[in-house]
């Protein structure tokens, strides 16, 4: 997967696109990659790097979603248990089990918890993911040996899934590649064309070159998040006789997480806090060999490329992170921390609070044509893709054809060819699945790359040039951030890599010496809202 090649194929494509898709994040990958494998002619347009917004922030969980079942959204949570199901099925080197315990500090509560929780288990069907069980307070201590146990009563453990969200994404573009899709990071949509009233393709920047190239399509896809409001205020712009100004569609709401040492939670068991003070939940999760911590729920008015925690979200779960843990973590045990922003579905009703909007998804046509989809989750992206392509063929009088996604396995999954077992050292590399033969082999050619990047991290020298040849990594953050998890494990560790990264890259990408002092500059710049 090459940009220089992406670049290529819309030049040199002289036809009508059936499908365009604006945004490279969970669902514009989805609906991309289900165009493709139906055989339309898909290009998908991400202005800055793939899952660089809401989907590289996620709590990296594939989950029904155990609070959506006490508020009655039976059908959604249904829908996300076969969805998890699948995932687990299709990208097993990126999805897998990951056990929680919800502590309870009251009799009744073990009761209440287990109940919800077997009714969760009954929705799910037949899995692979193991039922609840109750648990004695000793039960609860040895899965949890760092839970304050002060009126701790005992627990309930289940078990849901877990993944890496970005690398998610990049394997989701792969296979868009694999099925003759293009994908594009670095290339804002800039205006819309239109015929009429009828919305015909876009006119796209490329950020490298600085050319600006018209496409055109028989319908378009706006996946682009909490951005959704930008692209649909474009399309009424080029459209001569818009006279209607339509009221904003997404409530943006900010979510935060810190990252800690493993220390403060060892074992390999997360822990959900059913009920905070202000009606959330709360996760604390080992990832990657740290625990994550979160998330908040702000409404915010701002939609920024880069959200930052605010100092009222990093107390707040210290707090919470200290009620429940024996050593309380302060500020300075933060490794790094990050936001997302939710793209929610706006309601008239809502009034100020985010955390009662639904986490449903809205699918809206435009008088243009325009398909907009806004909300949803990391779970559901393929489910939405489906939704949105069965529409876009409608929409944009293609021929209608049958979804094959939800049994196709995305690129590296070790389905593809049998498994071959990773030792404990090399878990971090397990998410490259097929390929781990192919990168493994970079570092025989070159024994320098067998370097490791810093020494409080697992990521090694090759994972650059990886990233770089065959993930379209342009910059010094795409790799930190988003091909590595390096900047949301350990910022500082990730500011300390930033010189080596940057220089491998120079070689790589055939740069220069003022590009790599640009991209650490630029990086250290970013990393700082991390720490």
């Amino acid at each position: 997967m090459q940009r220089q090649e992406m670049v290529a194929a819309i030049d040199s494509c002289d036809e009508i696109w059936d499908v365009i898709i604006i945004g490279g994040g969970a669902t514009g990958l989805g609906a991309a990659l289900e165009a493709a494998t139906r055989g339309h002619r898909t290009v998908l347009l991400e202005s800055d790097d793939f899952a660089k917004g809401t989907s590289s922030r996620s709590t990296k969980l594939v989950h029904g979603g155990v609070r959506y079942l006490r508020q009655g959204r039976v059908g959604m949570v249904r829908q996300s248990l076969r969805e998890r199901e699948r995932l687990l099925h299709n990208a097993p080197h990126i999805v897998h089990p990951l056990h929680f315990v919800i502590p309870s500090y009251s009799t009744g509560a073990s009761w209440f918890y287990y109940a919800g929780l077997k009714a969760y288990d009954l929705l799910a069907g037949r899995t692979d993911f193991p039922g609840a069980k109750l648990l004695s307070l000793s039960q609860t201590v040895e899965q949890l040996p760092t839970l304050n146990s002060n009126k701790l009563r005992g627990g309930v453990l289940y078990c849901d899934g877990q993944f890496d969200d970005s690398r998610l994404a990049v394997s989701l573009a792969q296979t868009v590649s694999e099925h003759q899709g293009i994908v594009l990071n670095y290339a804002p949509v800039i205006s819309m064309i239109h015929e009429g009233t009828r919305l015909k393709g876009v006119i796209v920047r490329d950020q490298e070159s600085g050319r600006e190239i018209s496409l055109q399509g028989r319908v378009v896809i706006n996946a682009t998040g909490v951005f959704a409001d930008d692209i649909i205020k474009l399309d009424q712009l080029s459209e001569k006789h818009s006279h209607h100004d339509e009221e904003p569609v997404v409530a943006p709401s900010q979510g935060s997480h810190i990252v800690l040492e493993r220390s403060f939670m060892p074992g390999n068991t997360a822990m959900m806090i059913p009920e905070t003070e202000d009606g959330r939940v709360l996760f604390a999760i080992p990832w990657h060999r740290r625990i994550l911590f979160g998330t908040t729920d702000l409404p915010v008015n701002n939609v920024e490329i880069e959200p930052r925690p605010l100092q009222e979200e990093v107390d707040y779960l210290l707090e919470y992170a200290g009620r429940y843990l024996t050593k309380q973590p302060a500020e300075s045990d933060i490794l790094s921390m990050f936001s997302g922003l939710r793209p929610l579905v706006r309601s008239s009703s809502s009034g100020k609070s985010t955390a009662s909007l639904s986490r449903e998804h809205d699918i809206r046509t435009s008088r243009s044509g325009l398909i907009s989809i806004i909300g949803g989750k990391w779970t559901t992206y393929r489910h939405m893709g489906e939704q949105l392509i069965n529409l876009a063929e409608n929409v944009g009088g293609l021929k209608a054809r049958a979804s094959c996604t939800a049994e196709l396995a995305l690129h590296g999954s070790p389905r593809l060819e049998k498994d071959k077992s990773i030792s404990e050292e090399d878990e971090f590399l397990k998410i490259y699945g097929s390929d781990l033969d192919k990168l493994r082999a970079l570092s025989k050619e070159n024994p320098s790359l067998e370097k490791q990047l810093h020494p409080r991290l697992p990521y090694l020298a090759s994972q650059v040039i990886w990233a770089a040849r065959y993930e379209m990594a342009r910059t010094v953050e795409d790799v930190l951030a988003r091909r590595t998890r390096a900047l949301f494990l350990d910022a500082k560790a990730a500011i300390d890599s930033a010189p080596e990264v940057a220089t491998l890259l120079m070689h790589e990408l055939k740069q220069n010496e003022q590009w790599k002092n640009a991209q650490i500059q630029a990086f250290k710049t970013l990393a700082q809202g991390y720490c």
